[in-house]
C-alpha cells in the first residue's frame, strides 16, 4: 500500500507533471465528448484528416511567433473548406477528397519544418509536449476547451438529433448545414486542446477511440458521452503517471492506454464483446441440439 501511494504522491512532488495531468484531462475530457459525434456521424476520417492538416499552420505559427493555436484552427478550417469545395466541384467521394487534401497539407508541413528546422522541433509537434506546456498554454488549452464543452452541452440536443437523423432534423426546422459547420469548428478546436497532449499524429486517436470504446458498452447515448469521458480522463492520468515511472513518451503512453481499454471492452463488453457472443453462440448451440434430441 505503501508503495502505491508513494507511486502516485511522488510526480505531483514536480510542477511540470501537475501541469501535464491538468492537460491531459482536459484534452481528455474534450476529445472524449466529441468522439461521440464523431463516431455516430461517421467522421472519423474527417477527424484524422483535420488533426493532420494543422501541421502547416502550426510551424507557420512558430515562426512568426505566434500562438500555436491560431495557426492550427486556421488550417484546420481550411482543410474543411477544401475538402468540401473538392467534393461540390467534382464526383470524388468523400474519402477521396479527405484523402487528397490532408495528406497534401501534411505534406506541407513537413515540407516548412525541414525548410527552418532551427525554429521547430518536430518531434514536439508530431507527438506533443505535455510536460513542457507553459502557464500561457494552459490558459490558452482551459478556454479553448471550455468553449467547446459549453458550445456541446447548449446544442447538445441539436447535434444529437443531426447525428442519428439529420432528415428528421430538417424537417423540424433545424439546418443541418449550420450544424454540420458548428460540429467542424469544434472539432478543429478540439484538435487544437489535443495537440498539446498527444501532438499531431496521435490526435486521430483520442477523437475516435473513447466514442468507439463507448459505443460498445451502452446504446443510450447520454451515458455513451460519460462513459467516453470517464474512459478518456482515466486513460490520460495512467498514462501520465505510466510515461513518468516508465520514462516514455506521454502522447504515446495516453494513447497506448486508450487503446488498451479499447481492446479490454471489445473483447468482455457484456452485450456485444468477442466472449459474450462467443457464449450466446454456444448456448444457440446447445439449444438446438437439445431440440434436435
Amino acid at each position: 500500500m505503501n508503495d502505491l501511494v508513494q507511486w502516485i504522491v511522488e510526480p505531483l512532488q514536480f510542477g511540470f507533471m501537475q501541469r501535464a495531468l491538468l492537460i491531459s484531462v482536459v484534452a481528455g475530457l474534450v476529445c472524449a465528448v466529441l468522439s461521440c459525434w464523431v463516431t455516430l456521424i461517421g467522421w472519423s476520417l474527417l477527424g484524422d484528416a483535420v488533426s493532420h492538416a494543422v501541421l502547416p499552420g502550426v510551424v507557420l505559427a512558430y515562426v512568426l511567433a505566434m500562438p500555436f493555436s491560431v495557426g492550427a484552427f486556421l488550417f484546420g478550417g481550411l482543410a474543411v473548406g477544401m475538402i468540401a469545395g473538392v467534393r461540390s466541384t467534382t464526383k470524388l467521394k468523400g474519402d477521396a477528397a479527405i484523402g487528397v487534401v490532408f495528406t497534401g497539407l501534411f505534406a506541407l508541413g513537413l515540407v516548412l519544418v525541414s525548410r527552418i528546422p532551427s525554429q521547430v522541433d518536430l518531434n514536439h509537434i508530431l507527438f506533443g509536449n505535455v510536460l513542457g506546456v507553459s502557464d500561457s498554454d494552459i490558459v490558452q488549452v482551459l478556454v479553448i476547451a471550455g468553449l467547446v464543452l459549453a458550445v456541446a452541452l447548449l446544442k447538445r440536443r441539436d447535434l444529437t438529433l443531426y447525428a442519428f437523423d439529420p432528415t428528421h432534423a430538417h424537417a423540424i426546422g433545424l439546418n443541418p448545414r449550420r450544424i454540420s459547420a458548428l460540429l467542424l469548428t469544434m472539432l478543429a478546436l478540439t484538435v487544437v486542446v489535443a495537440l498539446q497532449a498527444v501532438g499531431v499524429i496521435l490526435v486521430t486517436a483520442m477523437l475516435i477511440t473513447p466514442g468507439a470504446t463507448a459505443f460498445l458498452l451502452t446504446r443510450r447515448f447520454s451515458r455513451m458521452l460519460a462513459v467516453a469521458a470517464a474512459l478518456s480522463v482515466f486513460s490520460g492520468i495512467l498514462g501520465t503517471y505510466l510515461s513518468f515511472h516508465v520514462d516514455t513518451s506521454t502522447g504515446g503512453m495516453i494513447v497506448l492506454c486508450q487503446t488498451c481499454v479499447f481492446a479490454l471492452v471489445y473483447l468482455a463488453a457484456p452485450g456485444q464483446g468477442l466472449v459474450a457472443e462467443a457464449v450466446r453462440r454456444r448456448r444457440r448451440r446447445a439449444g438446438v441440439a437439445v431440440g434436435e434430441a
